[in-house]
């Protein structure tokens, strides 16, 4: 009896392509998890970065995070899709335990996370304020 478990994929595609071939490459990621019985729960895209060493020769990488319901046994499938396509540079599938998920629930309530567009609007406004240091 199987039953399905919450598990989070990163994919970092190759940042050079197009903002038109990124789309059709997640789109197809997103299709590879669809069609092997996984449920898409939310996908954060978090845009081009650089990546700390080269991989295949690229600098940098469009990183995604894709966050999905499904049965363990389709998880290799999975795999073995994302490992033949060639668009995407590297992928992580990890299963999101509970532990992990009120950890993020502490994280997300309890604090902001250092260098996150709330976090520069902070630091804006307090150099802003007349009598600031600098």
């Amino acid at each position: 009896m199987n039953q399905n478990k919450l598990y989070e994929c990163t994919i970092i595609i190759d940042g050079g392509f197009e903002d038109a071939a990124i789309e059709s490459a997640m789109a197809e990621a997103k299709n590879v998890i669809s069609s092997k019985g996984g449920k898409i729960e939310s996908v954060l895209e978090v845009g081009r970065r650089k990546m700390a060493y080269p991989i295949r020769k690229k600098a940098v990488g469009f990183y995604a995070h894709v966050e999905f319901t499904a049965e363990p046994a389709s998880i290799a499938e999975m795999e073995k899709a994302f490992r033949y396509d060639e668009n995407i540079l590297r992928f992580l599938i990890v299963q999101l335990s509970s532990q992990l998920l009120e950890m993020r629930k502490r994280v997300e309530k309890y604090s902001v996370v250092i260098g996150s567009p709330e976090d520069q609007v902070e630091e804006a406004a307090e150099e802003s304020k007349p009598g600031a240091r600098r």
